[in-house]
């Protein structure tokens, strides 16, 4: 019979009494009673409990009436879609510790916008004259006397897919190597980058170029996450870091594959990646954050 549903005449309803039936009561049916506390008269939890003490089975002083066990917590819900929106968002914004990739991005975006609306320039298909009043890369004007276009052509872009391409890759690889080599240095090894594939584009293409874009830089960034990757700078464990360094692999030689078939400047490439794997070592050494060394 349930101890709450007991009449008066039951041995339950005086203390005295209870205390002598619960001393032939098992352990296990106390136990419940103790646990369960909140569920029947408080006599009844007193009872139980004053027993299980004089038992040895539960400390002296625990409450007559147990708190009711609390739930186990519900899992965290998964992040929603406007909170993975302002987490992009947010890594997009500049910050003391990041503040490089967004720069940079903002540079070559306001060019572009610029070019297409100060400058009347094609958004999709620039013409190779338009390309030029903006700082690209020419075989004819850069080193005779414009050395400058082997800075400003990192920041011309031919057509809007080309930007996009370009700055997605910049921002990926910005979150993986600013917050390990600090945004001085990315910012420099950018621009060392870009610069030495610039002129890998002017040594290889003798006849004459007229280039632009951010790829060279790019590829100089892939080389320095290679070795990053290879010199452990980046905690990762052995078999992230044999993903991460696939991906970078495959990114790289996909790009130059698809370089062999079309109007794109490999020469700008492996010249940016090696100058990127060449300074990539003394970046590492002079700016590595220890607290991400492992």
């Amino acid at each position: 019979m349930d101890p709450s549903d007991a009449p008066p005449s039951s041995p339950l309803s005086d203390p005295a009494r209870a205390a002598a039936h619960f001393a032939q009561r098992p352990d296990a049916e106390l136990l419940y009673l103790a646990q369960n506390a909140a569920r029947y008269p408080p006599a009844v939890g007193a009872a139980a409990v004053q027993e299980l003490q004089r038992r040895g089975l539960v400390p002296d002083g625990a409450p007559a009436r147990p708190a009711i066990p609390t739930p186990p917590a519900a899992p965290e819900a998964a992040e929603t879609w406007p909170q993975l929106f302002g987490q992009l968002v947010r890594s997009l914004l500049p910050s003391r510790a990041f503040w490089a990739t967004p720069l940079l991005l903002a540079l070559n975006g306001l060019l572009f916008l610029l070019m297409i609306t100060v400058g009347g320039v094609s958004p999709t298909e620039p013409a190779g004259h338009d390309l030029v009043v903006w700082g690209s890369n020419v075989s004819s004007l850069t080193l005779p006397g414009q050395p400058w276009r082997l800075l400003s052509s990192q920041f011309v872009h031919a057509g809007t897919l080309h930007l996009l391409v370009n700055m997605l890759s910049l921002w990926l690889l910005g979150l993986l190597i600013e917050p390990r080599i600090g945004p001085g240095r990315l910012l420099l090894g950018y621009l060392a980058c870009g610069v030495g594939g610039a002129l890998a584009s002017l040594w290889y293409h003798r006849q004459g170029i007229n280039s632009v874009g951010a790829s060279g830089a790019i590829f100089g960034l892939y080389g320095v996450q290679l070795v990053l990757l290879l010199g452990r700078a980046v905690p990762l464990n052995k078999s992230d870091r044999r993903a991460m360094l696939a991906l970078v692999t495959y990114l790289v030689l996909s790009n130059l594959l698809s370089g062999l078939s079309g109007a794109i400047d490999n020469a700008a490439h492996i010249g940016g990646l090696l100058t990127g794997l060449l300074l990539a070592g003394p970046l590492a050494l002079i700016g590595l954050r220890k607290a991400d060394v492992t």
